[in-house]
């Protein structure tokens, strides 16, 4: 089971899946209920602009990750050999495992935006894709780049397909030389804070201290972590993940490698939109990819696991 995360947001996302199921709505009203707002008018009504603001759009997409999954159960899906979530999708990996109470982690994920958009002042960051160059080209190239700012590889996310985040002078100086070296693509993400770089090191700081105070227990199915697609058991091994995950690149690609080396065949997109999806096929063509935004589509993959 994989967890998207931001940037897989919409206004009006699993409405038909809510006009199904009755889990839907219930995991939304519980994730108002710990921030003390209607999150399910936000995401049926919009505006866009308010569910793109990141202290919002994380709550929201960790309530979609687990609203899917509680449909799973609900119509007696079984439980997967393993789980993973990409960047903010790996709270709701963490909740699904039974490690982190669901309130919890919609108010950790909510704090967690605040420190993000806090840590570096709007227009001072910035995050580019860079398409069709090799993983040690672009990480040259952004040593390269740096001069005296940063910038570096920030979402591994498949083959060919990685993001990059710092500075924005040093990125656009990166994106320059990406092209210069035969890049298909090098194109700025409409995104104001450089998720995943050392820039995030004050918004990781505050975040350990919202972790401190949370219980976290030991998972009842393995969670590959971004940070080294390792699973871990210690309550706090699993903070110390999380609070590193913040500043360090989240190595999407080898997190399915490990899960198709390990003998998993399916995967399953617990949440809104295909991204990962679509990012499983490109990293590993064997590996049996779907994602689940209709009762249909589960009880087609139940159906496909149990015979």
């Amino acid at each position: 089971m994989l967890f998207p995360g931001q940037g897989s947001q919409s206004v009006g996302m699993l409405a038909e899946l809510a006009g199904e199921r009755r889990e839907v709505r219930d995991t939304f009203d519980q994730a108002g209920q710990a921030l003390e707002m209607d999150l399910w008018k936000l995401v049926s009504d919009g505006p866009a602009e308010d569910l793109d603001r990141t202290e919002l759009t994380q709550p929201a997409m960790l309530a979609g990750g687990i609203a899917v999954w509680r449909v799973w159960q609900g119509l007696g899906g079984p439980a997967p050999a393993m789980f993973a979530g990409h960047s903010l999708g790996e709270y709701a990996a963490l909740v699904a495992a039974e490690a982190i109470d669901f309130a919890d982690a919609v108010r950790v994920v909510a704090e967690r935006g605040r420190l993000m958009q806090s840590a570096v002042p709007a227009g001072v960051g910035a995050m580019a894709a860079v398409l069709g160059l090799e993983d040690e080209v672009v990480e040259a190239i952004c040593r390269e780049a740096c001069e005296d700012q940063v910038v570096a590889p920030a979402n591994y996310n498949s083959p060919g397909q990685l993001v990059i985040a710092g500075h924005s002078a040093a990125v656009e100086r990166a994106m320059h030389k990406c092209r210069d070296a035969g890049a298909k693509r090098a194109m700025i993400l409409p995104v104001s804070v450089p998720s995943h770089s050392k820039l995030m090191k004050p918004a990781a700081d505050g975040l350990a201290e919202v972790l401190a105070e949370i219980r976290i227990s030991e998972p009842q199915v393995p969670v590959l972590h971004n940070i080294d697609f390792q699973a871990r058991s210690k309550p706090e091994d699993i903070r110390a993940a999380l609070v590193g995950q913040m500043s360090a690149p989240v190595r999407w690609t080898e997190t399915v490698q490990a899960m198709g080396a390990a003998g998993i065949k399916h995967l399953a997109e617990c949440g809104p939109g295909r991204v990962l999806s679509g990012l499983a096929r490109r990293i590993d063509r064997k590996l049996s990819c779907v994602s689940l935004h209709q009762v249909s589509q589960m009880e087609s993959l139940i159906d496909e696991l149990e015979n």
